[in-house]
């Protein structure tokens, strides 16, 4: 290996409570930490998070147009539903949401929901700024707070499409 490669080699390690950490609103409540950003480091082509979910919580039914989740369990246990068909989830389960894939996922335990996600292009650590506020690491979760009526707009602007209408049922 000549000294230029190595000159050009990159890494990072990033600690459990390092990284610009987010709360984020209902109905996921919880938090959400941006581990690798295009901000933090030189790749444009992904972004990577951890996402703690409480007992009972979930994130609503969506897709997205422009990217792809991968979704990585690593403590509790849920469900996901993609393209209306459900998914047990628990530690070690991978669940890769493709692009138009309407999804959503549930904590269904009884502790957290503990997830590594991976999003490719980059553009989710935008909305969970845009929806979220800040959090230090060991702060008390603040008491549950609504989406900002931005989240829509927001929503658009980063290409994750909302549900579906539900023509039956006027919704």
């Amino acid at each position: 290996m000549s000294n230029d490669m190595i000159k050009q080699a990159w890494w990072s390690v990033v600690g459990p409570e390092e990284g610009e950490s987010i709360w984020q609103p209902q109905p996921s409540n919880g938090y959400v930490t941006l581990k690798l950003t295009t901000e933090t480091m030189p790749y444009d082509n992904f972004t990577s998070g951890i996402q703690v979910m409480p007992p009972g919580c979930h994130v609503r039914k969506h897709a997205h147009t422009h990217n792809h989740e991968l979704i990585f369990v690593y403590e509790g246990t849920g469900r996901c539903q993609i393209e209306g068909k459900t998914y047990e989830l628990s530690p070690e389960t991978t669940v890769l949401f493709g692009r138009y894939a309407e999804h959503t996922i549930e904590n269904t335990g009884d502790t957290d929901l503990r997830m590594f996600w991976v999003f490719f292009p980059p553009a989710l650590e935008h909305f969970f700024r845009a929806i979220g506020k800040p959090r230090q690491p060991n702060e008390v979760p603040p008491e549950p707070f609504p989406r900002p009526q931005s989240a829509i707009n927001v929503m658009q602007q980063l290409g994750i499409i909302p549900p579906k209408p539900d023509v039956k049922n006027n919704k």
